[in-house]
């Protein structure tokens, strides 16, 4: 799903022959994205001045843990290591309970890869105006760190996070919760919104409640422990049946299996099947953005390591005697 649509090349950039093809392929690229620890691509001779020297509208990415600069930049790390430095990691858990792993790289999808498509766009909207590119340092701790924004609300407010499981949007609001039913399923209630949660109130024949919305503290416990009855009370199909045409945020927390059979996902063309020459049928995502007047198709499987190195080395200008003379260089 990641590597679905591109072309791969192998290089051995630790032999100057193998930077010479880099440089070769960077003239005509636009851009050129990194994630080896800082300073690396410098001592390969394909840092971002290299390239620049040879296209001046490149646009260079470096995505790393800790970024270019600073203490830990040649720290190693992963996406469990950037969300608790960044404080998210303690905000993720139940109140009371231990910080948990949550099974999604937020750090890595949201602090680097849509934090560098973001900076990378911009910088290629300016280099293609400009004719000048751009260095785009993107560090995942960084990133990640600016989207906890409701925390960082709570922060500048009141000089403290609150703890785990007690922010207004963590379950700390009754009105905003996931609350367990009496099969061991869960409900979401999202009734943020006065309306919502007074539709819920008597949905459920608990209009005592309806003056409880925005509640905190004594009251939120109270409050929230006269909702996780109500919905201990029943099934989870129960209340999802109870709410399917009420229009209140009440929704069933699906597992990824039966999100897949969601009608409404269906109905949206999010999976596809396609073809691998290895992998045979491998279900995927679809690509979630649509777009007017295109249609995604997947063109090309996920490539092997270096299954279009001969194919894109011709395209840039080498012969076939070249292109055997770097494969029996160990080169390609």
């Amino acid at each position: 799903m990641i590597n679905r649509n591109k072309r791969a090349v192998k290089l051995d950039l630790k032999q100057s022959q193998g930077c010479e093809v880099f440089l070769q392929l960077a003239r005509t690229a636009d851009i050129v994205i990194e994630s080896f620890r800082p300073g690396v691509v410098d001592r390969l001779g394909i840092g971002y001045e290299h390239v620049r020297a040879v296209n001046p509208r490149i646009v260079y990415c470096s995505i790393s843990g800790y970024g270019q600069t600073g203490p830990y930049r040649e720290k190693a790390g992963h996406d469990v290591n950037y969300c608790a430095y960044a404080g998210i990691s303690d905000q993720i858990g139940p109140r009371g309970g231990a910080p948990v792993v949550p099974n999604i790289q937020i750090a890595d999808l949201i602090g680097g890869s849509l934090s560098a498509a973001m900076a990378i766009l911009a910088a290629l909207v300016q280099a293609q105006r400009s004719g000048d590119g751009r260095y785009i340092d993107v560090s995942m701790t960084d990133c990640v760190l600016a989207h906890s924004v409701t925390a960082f609300m709570t922060y500048a407010e009141t000089c403290a996070t609150r703890a785990r499981g007690e922010d207004h949007l963590s379950g700390g609001l009754p009105c905003y919760a996931i609350y367990a039913t009496s099969d061991n399923r869960y409900m979401a209630l999202g009734a943020l919104e006065h309306k919502f949660w007074r539709t819920f109130c008597e949905t459920v024949n608990r209009a005592d409640l309806i003056d409880k919305h925005w509640v905190d503290e004594a009251v939120a416990d109270r409050v929230r422990a006269e909702v996780a009855t109500i919905f201990a009370s029943k099934t989870q199909a129960h209340w999802t049946e109870l709410f399917a045409d009420i229009d209140c945020c009440v929704t069933p927390v699906l597992t990824l299996d039966e999100s897949i059979e969601n009608p409404q996902l269906r109905a949206r063309e999010m999976f596809v099947v396609a073809e691998h020459p290895l992998e045979g049928s491998v279900p995927q995502f679809a690509f979630p953005v649509k777009f007017s007047d295109f249609v995604f198709t997947i063109e090309r499987h996920a490539p092997m390591h270096g299954e279009h190195t001969r194919e894109l080395l011709t395209e840039s200008g080498y012969s076939a005697q070249q292109i055997d003379d770097l494969e029996a260089a160990g080169v390609i």
